[in-house]
């Protein structure tokens, strides 16, 4: 019995053979040529489908409908520029699908200008991204159409209904340039990433251009809650500029936990390269201690080594204090989760990433497109939950009895 994939090989093998790679994949090459041949085969089957029988077929007379010839257009697919004939009925009834009828360019080209969108290139990038290796011109115009499409796409996905219950959200923000009346200002994006109870990760919506305070943040848990979220049981954040005061009213039984990362970090700052280790080894005793207790002994060790050169760093962890030691009252296997606000800072490097190659963005929708086309692109990856889930899920469910 022959193998088909034998086959095949043997017939690529042909078709290659003595070509160069200009002649295979260039201007007017076999790949070119293979494509419009598999449109044009495709687009008679859709006609064979709509009439009901194949060319020349004996059972076409008198039907009512038959082939008409062809017209010729030009399209725009992932190999380039492609000419290729459409069959036509008589009738005028056929309704090509693959390529319809005033298409000018393919859904996979469409695909290939948001992926390189999605990457943080500019539109003149994609232009000569485009030209370089399609040898396509593509208009800034049509760019921007093939873009904007998505924004309907972000509303509805900043409006989806979400889960009930989330364990852990994280709430975080980057900060981008936005040209707006004439000149360039800081805007922050603030997202919102929920670790669902199968421990996967779920990027819960993202904020454009808001001031962070109580009122911004009670109305991103407000949106939340009439999305279907009926409770969170911890959220990690990395400041404290008016959440507490939001979370308590739209969800009062919801702790607050601060980044401990967030807080070494902080206070790693105010010290020089060559004490940082001993400092960074002392704070390391408050927030590895077992209890509550404990760390309130270690960060009174620290303050009295330490206060007389950074009285800022204990007067730091004092005022966060209340935020904090919640951390301590956990097992193990829920300091991993809540511990550090990590999970969402690794999504925002690679956000940083797409982001820094724009310069500053024209619009809000425009960040909005290259934020969550690139979130989407991220969120891939998230396959697996969260290392050591089950056993963390087993503790909340003790922890927070009746409420998971």
């Amino acid at each position: 019995m022959v193998d088909k994939r034998d086959e095949a090989d043997k017939l690529l093998d042909e078709l290659i053979k003595g070509k160069t790679p200009q002649e295979i994949a260039g201007e007017g090459g076999l790949l070119q040529q293979l494509t419009k041949k598999l449109y044009e085969r495709m687009l008679e089957g859709e006609m064979t489908h709509h009439l009901g029988y194949p060319p020349n077929a004996p059972e076409g007379k008198n039907t009512g409908n038959s082939r008409n010839g062809k017209s010729t257009k030009t399209v725009t697919t992932d190999t380039g520029d492609v000419q290729i004939d459409v069959p036509r009925d008589r009738n005028g009834e056929f309704e090509p699908q693959l390529v319809k009828k005033h298409q000018r360019r393919t859904s996979s080209f469409d695909d290939a200008v948001l992926a390189l969108y999605a990457r943080g290139m500019t539109t003149r990038d994609i232009q000569d991204h485009l030209q370089e290796l399609y040898k396509t011109e593509v208009s800034p115009t049509l760019i921007s159409a093939v873009t904007d499409a998505v924004i309907e796409e972000v509303k509805a996905w900043q409006g989806r209904a979400l889960d009930p219950v989330y364990p852990v959200i994280y709430l975080d923000a980057i900060h981008l340039k936005l040209r707006e009346s004439g000149s360039v200002k800081n805007q922050a994006v603030y997202l919102a990433l929920g670790v669902n109870v199968d421990g996967h990760k779920e990027l819960l919506g993202l904020w454009v251009g808001e001031h962070e305070g109580s009122k911004f943040w009670l109305n991103v848990l407000n949106e939340l809650r009439n999305r279907g979220v009926k409770d969170i049981l911890i959220a990690c954040v990395d400041g404290l500029s008016g959440f507490p005061e939001a979370i308590e009213t739209a969800y009062p039984r919801t702790e607050v936990q601060l980044c401990i990362v967030h807080m070494v970090r902080n206070s790693l700052k105010y010290v020089s390269w060559k004490q940082r280790k001993a400092v960074a080894t002392d704070l390391k005793a408050i927030y590895t201690s077992a209890t509550a207790e404990a760390a309130e002994r270690a960060l009174e060790a620290f303050e009295a080594k330490w206060e007389e050169k950074f009285p800022q760093i204990g007067r730091s962890w004092r005022t966060s204090w209340q935020h904090i030691i919640p951390f301590f009252a956990y097992p193990p296997e829920i300091r991993k989760v809540i511990y550090t606000t990590n999970a969402i800072e690794s999504m925002q490097a690679q956000l940083r990433k797409v982001t820094r190659k724009r310069g500053s963005f024209p619009t809000a929708d425009s960040v909005r497109k290259v934020v969550y086309l690139a979130m989407t692109r991220i969120s891939k990856r998230w396959r697996r939950p969260i290392r050591d889930w089950a056993g963390a899920l087993n503790h909340f469910s003790i922890v927070f009895e009746g409420r998971i």
